[in-house]
């Protein structure tokens, strides 16, 4: 009887809202629009994305979840100013100078010569898409083809794919769960591939993440991406 009178006791209070459970944030309606601008990118181009994560043996959910926040933030008209007034610096002076967010996955001109750089790792055909930079090449020439490479949304996938590929050969991930590996991939992508495993484990669920051109609300970008994987599973 005592049991059941605190079960009793404690349905009364939740039911009277003196306590209550934990609820999971709803990123699609705090993101709103820019969430449904996303979600009708995916739609309109998972014909060629899924087909490019079958061929390299990616999973396409995970690979889109990965990315998914970075489509949330991405605005034409924001991407049209940084290449305009930030692609000359770039080419011209290199990453110290304007590393800029570029495209529909918002990669920044480091983060595909990096992918370029660790690619050699890799077995299979996907290194050949990636020609990286020649003994004697003009850096201004390599740096030009870079930017040329982010501006297509196929040739950025493709990248994304790469990072997959080396985080799986860099990191050890075997043994994680689905959850945990999302986070730490996610993670990585938004932080850096090229830190320790140690560095981005401890950096997943760091509210760092903005979608708004001027900073406002952080959040978590590994939560973000969690929760759209789990949307998108659910609705198969």
């Amino acid at each position: 009887m005592k049991f059941l009178r605190i079960i009793l006791i404690i349905i009364f209070l939740f039911c009277s809202g003196i306590i209550a459970f934990p609820q999971k944030t709803d990123y699609k309606n705090i993101f709103g629009s820019d969430w449904e601008k996303a979600e009708s990118f995916i739609s309109e181009n998972a014909s060629w994305m899924k087909q490019i994560c079958q061929k390299y043996d990616v999973s396409y959910p995970l690979a889109i979840a990965v990315v998914f926040p970075e489509l949330i933030r991405y605005s034409a008209i924001r991407d049209k100013m940084e290449i305009t007034l930030l692609k000359a610096l770039y080419i011209n002076l290199g990453e110290e100078y304007a590393n800029f967010s570029i495209g529909r996955f918002q990669m920044k001109p480091s983060f595909a010569e990096s992918v370029q750089r660790k690619v050699s790792i890799l077995k299979g055909r996907i290194r050949y898409h990636f020609r990286g930079k020649t003994a004697n090449e003009d850096i201004r020439k390599y740096r030009a083809l870079v930017v040329e490479d982010l501006e297509q949304p196929e040739s950025q996938f493709l990248y994304l794919i790469a990072f997959l590929k080396i985080c799986e050969n860099v990191y050890p991930m075997k043994d994680m769960d689905e959850d945990r590996r999302l986070r730490f991939l996610a993670t990585a992508y938004n932080y850096s591939f090229l830190k320790s495993f140690d560095e981005v484990d401890k950096m997943t669920g760091k509210k760092f993440f903005y979608a708004n051109l001027i900073k406002g609300e952080s959040y978590s970008y590994a939560d973000i991406s969690v929760f759209w994987y789990r949307n998108y599973q659910n609705n198969k």
